[in-house]
């Protein structure tokens, strides 16, 4: 399968989809981004430990010398744009996870990670991230970085105020379904005056289609965003407004942090990575918050991918590099040095990831982000999931935040849904 470039173009939807790549040739020889005794690595801020691309640079510095770059801006667009032009292109490229569905159906441009010996490697990786790099001709296009995890991120205190569960056990076991997370939450808000569960709906519709093995599109390019699978996530949104569980306070402003410092946006549903946000957003409260499980089921938000471009003058060297950077250990040191969840379940029983964290109150944070991991559902990511999801994402935001009536958005949605896909060439 591969993009239709005009297609996207005549939907206005150049920017979502890896158009660029689709517009290249196959199997057109692609010049080299190199010389064999230079190494191009492309990631982005944050997206590799500092630490592990030193000593990768040190551990094959006699022989190569690894340049890695850090592409800021727009980092699909560049590399995009470069792998169009043919001309200096990297020999390891990051890909981030939410891009990922969008170059597999152009993996002729990548090398097949099975001609150098990635299925040896399978196992020390989660399955369902693993099956996220391969394309439906059954090419390895991706070698997993890490994954995001979704937990309930949550304030001890003021969950004791309102009488409900505190301590992660009892949390994670009480409040395992939306249904009773949503009752926690009328309790919450009659008991601390002020205080709201959630912040917005938006996240309640992500994790809860994260939980499942559907999306919007399927394998054979029929859309089914209309389907009961979704419908189901939307409807568990709209609940939330309904019950009153949502604030009106935007995310990440002044008002967010001084009402989540006073405890009255005690809770929120987010992957791994948003401790960090927490931590950096909110350092008054260190101490006061806890981890548990997500109700409803494991989902997970993020994740990237490290691919070595046909540009690759000495593929055997960059593999050797690639699975180097991503084994156990340094994984481990991505997760301590810039929160990149390990997508190698090794990791997770390593001393250094299972140190008590003061920020947390001494929990062991990784004893609810492994199991997590271990658990979220394969699903199938269609490189046209961005693109006719949005117009629901878009619509279900206009339910929470402009209280728009939501028969009336999820109509709306279905008809912009209806007019791209019919621009994608995707069965309605």
């Amino acid at each position: 399968m591969r993009l239709s470039r005009r297609g996207l173009l005549r939907a206005g939807l150049a920017g979502t989809a890896a158009t660029a790549l689709g517009g290249l040739a196959t199997g057109c020889a692609v010049p080299a981004g190199s010389t064999g005794r230079n190494m191009v690595l492309w990631y982005w801020s944050g997206g590799l430990s500092d630490t592990v691309v030193k000593e990768a640079k040190a551990r094959y510095g006699s022989d190569v010398s690894l340049k890695a770059q850090q592409i800021g801006g727009y980092y699909r667009s560049k590399l995009i744009t470069t792998m169009a032009g043919r001309a200096h292109i990297p020999d390891i490229a990051g890909l981030k996870g939410e891009d990922m569905a969008s170059y597999l159906p152009n993996a002729d441009q990548f090398v097949d990670l099975r001609t150098l010996g990635a299925e040896k490697f399978k196992g020390q990786y989660l399955d369902w991230k693993w099956q996220q790099g391969i394309a439906d001709d059954g090419s390895l296009v991706g070698f997993p970085i890490d994954v995001g995890p979704v937990v309930h991120f949550y304030q001890t205190a003021v969950f004791e105020k309102a009488g409900l569960p505190y301590e992660p056990a009892d949390v994670s076991r009480e409040l395992d379904t939306w249904e009773k997370f949503f009752a926690a939450g009328e309790q919450l808000k009659k008991r601390v005056r002020g205080a709201f569960l959630l912040t917005d709906v938006g996240s309640v519709f992500e994790m809860s289609l994260g939980q499942g093995t559907t999306r919007f599109v399927d394998k054979d390019r029929n859309f089914i965003g209309a389907g009961e699978h979704v419908r189901a996530c939307w409807d568990r949104a709209v609940q939330a407004k309904r019950r009153g569980l949502v604030s009106d306070i935007v995310s990440g402003t002044p008002d967010w942090n001084s009402a989540a410092e006073r405890g009255l946006l005690p809770s929120q549903i987010n992957a791994s990575w948003a401790a960090g946000d927490i931590k950096l957003g909110l350092p008054k409260t260190k101490g006061k918050w806890r981890v548990a499980n997500c109700p409803g089921g494991p989902s997970n938000v993020g994740g990237s991918f490290l691919a070595i471009t046909k540009a690759c003058r000495d593929p055997e060297r960059a593999f050797e590099i690639i699975t180097w950077i991503l084994n156990p250990s340094n994984q481990a040191q991505g997760f301590v040095d810039a929160g990149l969840f390990p997508s190698t379940p090794a990791s997770y029983s390593m001393k250094k990831l299972r140190e008590p964290d003061p920020f947390f109150g001494g929990q062991i944070t990784m004893d609810v982000f492994g199991p997590a991991a271990e658990k979220i559902p394969v699903a199938y990511n269609s490189p046209y999931d961005i693109a006719l999801g949005q117009p629901i994402r878009d619509e279900i935001k206009n339910v929470g935040v402009l209280g728009k009536d939501p028969e009336k958005a999820w109509r709306d949605a279905m008809s912009k849904c209806r007019r791209i896909a019919d621009h994608l060439g995707v069965t309605y």
